[in-house]
């Protein structure tokens, strides 16, 4: 049967249900209905204890409000929907308690699957699926994180950083004030630590306009200390003028040379 100009694509209809003004009332009106098995059949299974042994909150529900936490973006709300879907399928139960090992993994290929049979674009469903993969990244983040491995996961995230830490302020549905605080204090100086690593990085990779040579050559010196210290006010003069024209740049080297030649043992 074709599908008429009226009709919305399985797609549409799910973005439909995620972009509502009241989401949670959407998706639950939409669990109730059926349609969301219709959907996406994975998601009613989440209807079950996340941890039967000590009675821990269902996964579905926890979904929902995850959900109804994120800002008004269909991919970061789609990654929200998708973030868990693995947990019935990676359920174990070892020692008394319970684990989801690698869920996100699996969860990200549930995700692709789910969301390509739906007809959604092939770069929603890169990013989105790339969301659900990385959504557990942040965990251990409160027990410390070198440089390096801040770096790393900025790194991982790319592009979709921005999207991610908003994902993960969302995944925080706990009632204890103080443990929800907490966690969006530590995503708070997660993105604090990468935007001064991201300035250090950019810094350090700054070069002035002229070269060491250059400047070796307008002088008519050889090297030593004070190629390097023209470099360094070369380097604060571009941070903070910009780009100036070349003669200005060589009447820089000229004044502060005039002014600084009796320190060198030239």
């Amino acid at each position: 049967m074709e599908t008429t100009s009226t009709e919305l694509s399985d797609a549409d209809a799910l973005n439909a249900i995620m972009m509502a003004d009241d989401v949670s009332g959407a998706l639950w009106s939409a669990v109730d209905s059926g349609r969301i098995e219709e959907l996406v059949p994975e998601l009613p299974a989440l209807r079950m204890e996340q941890d039967p042994i000590h009675r821990h909150k269902d996964v579905l529900s926890h979904t929902i409000a995850v959900v109804a936490k994120t800002p008004d973006d269909v991919i970061v709300r789609l990654a929200a929907l998708f973030h868990d879907i693995a947990k019935p399928r990676t359920r174990s139960f070892e020692h008394g308690g319970v684990t989801f090992r690698h869920h996100e993994v699996v969860g990200a290929r549930m995700t692709r699957k789910r969301m390509t049979s739906l007809g959604y674009d092939e770069q929603v469903v890169d990013d989105v699926s790339e969301l659900v993969r990385l959504s557990g990244r942040f965990k251990g983040y409160a027990d410390g994180w070198s440089d390096s491995a801040v770096r790393r996961y900025a790194r991982d995230a790319g592009p979709l950083l921005g999207r991610l830490n908003a994902l993960i302020r969302s995944d925080c549905t706990t009632r204890n004030k103080q443990k929800a605080a907490d966690l969006q204090s530590a995503i708070d100086d997660l993105e604090h630590r990468i935007a001064d690593l991201a300035e250090d990085e950019r810094r350090a990779a700054e070069r002035p306009q002229v070269d060491g040579d250059a400047v070796m050559s307008h002088l008519g010196t050889a090297g030593g200390r004070h190629v390097g210290d023209i470099l360094k006010m070369l380097l604060e003069v571009k941070r903070t003028e910009g780009d100036l024209p070349e003669d200005e740049i060589y009447s820089r080297v000229d004044a502060w040379w005039a002014g600084n030649r009796d320190r060198y043992d030239l």
